[in-house]
């Protein structure tokens, strides 16, 4: 059987513990591999390790790191299918999935922040006799704490922009899904990174907490749950660490009387469905306008009806199995519970639990219908394939509803109003606004939330920002203003 362990200092390092976690494919069953956690001894060689590699990849010009996260992409890129496969079995989603978009977006993130590393830069103030400018900085050990649905892609959207800035980092993996960080560390060995810039290190919370708490660490990345994320900034807290985080969502799909009913419905599906509804800025709740409902729910069932469920290694598959036995009995009781509270089952509702995925954590695509704001399955995060279609009669009351949650992760709208397309999305409480579209996620595109769905924003420009301090320089060129003779 493998065993996983730590990647410290540009290698493999043994784990200190005397125990080991199972890594179990999502899909069978089957524990795969034994992981070795790292407890304090290997998280602070981590650390130690990150603070020498921070001192050589800093001192390198940005062309340089741009260099080296250049050809780390293009590794990436030629070992997509190899790593799409140790993801699918991490995650149980399907291989279509995986290579579509799993590691092409880790790539793609690499490339962006290759780039944006030789143009990091400050400004320049005219102030008369003073010659004014500032500049850029790295803050040294960073923290990326990882989530189990796009383990690679997340291990990319945290290193990357860190990496260009010019810092180090540490990152743990999800325990769930501990594989694929740490081929991406070993890929960053092979492209030129110093031994340190990126070291992997796996585990529980209780490493995370590790990590979060040591001083020696300047700033922490978070992709995870809500409650989690109110720890980290606790512990963030005690050293004033930066803190930028990607929490829960439970984010609302506006579909007005005129939208273009087929590209809904597909927006709809890909917002509830993809990586088996485990995402975190799916549309789960639906307002779909009263004049078009019925023929929205019903083209929205025909097209369900024909996704595939089953072996997430089969290129045929849509639909694959959740992460976790226990994760798998979660959603089933959310499904319990909207047929309990009086929603309408439309689709689904169950285990799928034949042929392939008889061993699996697998559940049918499942949508609700006649559902009230006020039903857990529209309150609460499910993070599984259920949908729930909502009534509403005009814009105010559609806006209002939407905003009625402490999530603002993502929204989305469809309508052929230009301007209605802009009235709505400006009145969203959400980060991320999506008109007639769904789920798109560029990485020039800023992706953050409002209100308890996260601090701070990754991709983009904005993230530079959350990687780099700025030092304000002022050089009198003339006497010094001084009062005291």
């Amino acid at each position: 059987m493998e065993r996983l362990q730590n990647y410290i200092h540009g290698r493999y390092a043994a784990s200190t513990a005397n125990a080991t976690f199972d890594n179990v494919n999502p899909a069978t069953g089957e524990v795969f591999a034994q992981v070795e956690p790292a407890l304090e001894a290997e998280v602070d060689a981590a650390i130690r390790s990150a603070e020498q590699g921070f001192q050589r990849w800093s001192a390198m010009s940005g062309p340089e790191r741009g260099r080296v996260l250049h050809t780390a992409a293009r590794l990436l890129r030629e070992r997509n299918r190899e790593l799409a496969l140790l993801e699918v079995r991490d995650t149980g989603k399907p291989i279509q999935e995986a290579e579509a978009v799993d590691v092409a977006s880790g790539a793609d993130c690499l490339e962006y922040f290759a780039g944006v590393a030789s143009t990091l830069r400050g400004e320049q103030i005219a102030l008369g006799s003073a010659f004014v400018y500032t500049r850029r900085e790295p803050l040294g050990v960073c923290a990326g704490i990882g989530a189990w649905n796009y383990p690679i892609q997340i291990a990319c959207w945290k290193s990357a922009p860190a990496l260009a800035c010019g810092n180090a980092m540490v990152f743990k993996t999800s325990d769930m899904t501990p594989t694929t960080a740490a081929k991406l560390a070993e890929i960053y060995t092979e492209a030129g990174l110093p031994d340190g810039a990126f070291n992997v290190v796996h585990g529980d919370g209780r490493t995370g907490a590790l990590l979060t708490g040591d001083p020696r660490v300047a700033k922490v990345s978070l992709t995870g749950s809500i409650g989690t994320g109110k720890k980290v900034l606790a512990a963030a807290a005690q050293s004033v660490k930066r803190v930028t985080m990607e929490l829960g969502g439970k984010s609302a799909l506006i579909v007005f009387p005129d939208a273009d009913l087929h590209q809904a419905v597909s927006a709809a599906m890909l917002g509830n469905f993809y990586t088996q509804g485990e995402i975190c800025t799916n549309c789960t709740r639906v307002f779909v306008h009263d004049d078009i409902h019925d023929r929205f729910l019903d083209l929205l069932a025909e097209r369900t009806k024909k996704l595939r469920v089953g072996d997430p290694l089969d290129p045929e598959t849509q639909v694959g199995a959740l992460i976790s036995r226990a994760h798998m009995e979660r959603v089933l009781g959310y499904i319990a519970s909207g047929k309990a509270e009086g929603a309408r089952l439309v689709l689904g509702g169950a285990r799928a639990d034949v042929g392939p995925q008889a061993g699996g954590n697998f559940v049918l695509p499942t949508i609700f219908a006649d559902c009230t704001d006020d039903m857990t399955i529209v309150r609460e995060e499910i993070f599984g394939p259920v949908m729930s279609v909502l009534r509403f009669s005009d814009e105010d009351e559609a806006v209002r509803r939407a905003n009625a949650t402490r999530f603002g992760l993502a929204a989305g709208l469809f309508t052929r109003d230009l301007a209605r397309a802009h009235r709505v999305a400006a009145r969203l409480e959400a980060g991320i606004c999506w008109v007639n579209t769904y789920n798109v996620t560029p990485i020039e595109m800023p992706f953050g939330g409002m209100k308890e769905s996260g601090v701070g924003h990754e991709n983009g420009q904005a993230a530079i920002e959350h990687y780099t301090q700025l030092k304000s320089v002022f050089v009198e060129l003339g006497d010094v203003p001084c009062p005291y003779e």
